[in-house]
């Protein structure tokens, strides 16, 4: 089974802690965070990154990243205005960012050049994740809307002017802010759950933009997550309890929570303030104001362990794989481990979106499936490619040398191509030299016996 680990952050400064799901064993805890809800992530298991709020008044903030093998964040951003959530693709291509003013920011992660932003909410933007195929952003704010982006509007410019709306859906059935969103599998297909303080979960189908089910719970609901079968859907309450609430079940009026509502989780002393869930669904993984962090088996109900963060309440967890390089605390080859592997981390993310990229015709690559061959993808800019390699290697950044292997396999994939060619052209020409000295030989034999 693949080793995942649990991390949780605060939104005072009590850093990010790191453990073992499974094992217990704790990993090194990272310092100097101060997270928003939503504002924690993993891009693509290289690297740690969050957003920062340290003054709930202030108007600035920051985004900080960390590497596995070091405790302090090594890479400092400095955004226009302060970012409450915070997500990546899972490629780590791409971060976004959702402004207290309602406005989305997208960067790309190697350069940090700020790619796209626009105006998404009228209030501040509380929660952001992709769909499971990367090709859709859904956010949701402090207006109580839920909105759907699709990537290849956002860069698309000329369907951008054309489009009445930037959004593909926008959901404003919820009456006050929205707290979390999950999204599904199946991509455009795909259902989601969204709660807000209203005391409602609201269940959306992304293929016919409309509500499946709106289901009202005993408390304000901060947090969701959704079984990989979709069965069911966990929700924290801010009474202390993990309500079960289900997607496919008959309705159930002798409940005792209500509608759909067919169980509950309850130990944490405090609101339940953040929820994930092991890869294969079976540990749920709950974080709460109380500063404990709660493991639970999913089929018994019943804790299978439980962790404590440093200090303060716990307003972040992320259950991820864990990174090949990423060690325990207690090895006693971690030190040495540390200062043999070093890990360069991306630039920093640009403040503002420099006005020569618009000058460029492709900017971005929105992958919206996997591709064996760098080669295969259709849209992919040569020019641009070649030009990204270059400013990486000016900034000394190690992904300069990821891109540039990408730039050979596109090399050689040309090449191959021409190749292939340069054979077929030798083929022809070798048959019609084969023809034409048959046809030379058939002419003289015929003149020699005319003779």
């Amino acid at each position: 089974m693949e080793a995942e680990l649990v991390l949780a952050s605060s939104p005072t400064d009590a850093g990010i802690s790191c453990w073992d799901l499974r094992s217990g064993t704790e990993h090194l805890r990272f310092r100097s965070c101060s997270s928003p809800a939503h504002g924690l992530t993993s891009v693509a298991g290289r690297f740690l990154a969050s957003s920062q709020l340290r003054d709930s008044k202030s108007s600035s903030g920051s985004i900080l990243y960390w590497s596995w093998n070091k405790p302090q964040p090594e890479v400092k951003s400095f955004p226009t205005e302060p970012i409450n959530a915070l997500a990546s693709n899972c490629e780590g291509t791409y971060m976004v960012g959702g402004g207290v003013s309602g406005e989305i920011y997208l960067w790309e992660v190697a350069t940090g050049r700020l790619l796209k932003k626009w105006h998404a909410h009228y209030r501040a933007v509380t929660c952001l994740v992709f769909s499971d195929d990367q090709s859709l952003l859904i956010s949701g704010a402090e207006d109580g809307s839920v909105r759907v982006w699709s990537l290849l509007m956002i860069f698309d410019d000329q369907r951008r002017e054309e489009a009445k709306y930037l959004y593909e859906y926008s959901f404003s059935e919820h009456t006050l802010k929205v707290t979390d969103v999950a999204a599904g599998y199946g991509g455009c297909n795909a259902i989601i759950v969204s709660s807000s303080e209203d005391r409602t979960c609201k269940v959306w189908s992304l293929s016919g933009g409309k509500l499946l089910r709106n289901i009202v719970f005993p408390s304000i609901i901060d947090a969701v997550v959704l079984d990989p079968g979709e069965h069911v859907f966990y929700a924290g309450g801010r009474d202390g309890k993990i309500y079960i609430a289900a997607l496919n079940a008959q309705v159930n009026s002798s409940s005792n929570y209500g509608f759909h509502i067919i169980g509950s989780l309850s130990e944490h002393n405090k609101a339940i303030t953040c929820l994930g869930l092991s890869m294969d669904g079976y540990l749920l993984v709950s974080g709460s104001e109380d500063g404990m962090v709660r493991v639970w088996d999913t089929r018994t109900r019943n804790i299978f362990r439980v962790f404590r963060h440093a200090k303060g309440p716990v307003n972040n967890v992320l259950v991820i794989r864990q990174p090949s390089h990423c060690n325990p605390r207690t090895s006693m080859n971690f030190q040495a481990f540390s200062s043999r592997r070093h890990v360069v981390l991306p630039s920093p993310l640009e403040k503002y979106s420099n006005s020569h990229d618009d000058n460029i015709d492709t900017k971005a690559c929105i992958n919206c499936q996997t591709y064996n061959n760098i080669a295969d993808v259709p849209y992919i800019s040569f020019q641009t490619m070649q030009n990204q390699i270059k400013e990486l290697q000016q900034q000394g950044s190690s992904a300069a040398t990821e891109m540039e292997m990408e730039r050979l396999k596109l090399e050689r994939k040309r090449s191959m191509q021409m190749v292939q060619q340069w054979k077929k052209m030798y083929e022809n020409l070798h048959q019609f030299c084969v023809s034409e000295l048959l046809d030379g030989n058939e002419h003289e034999s015929a003149s020699r016996h005319n003779i």
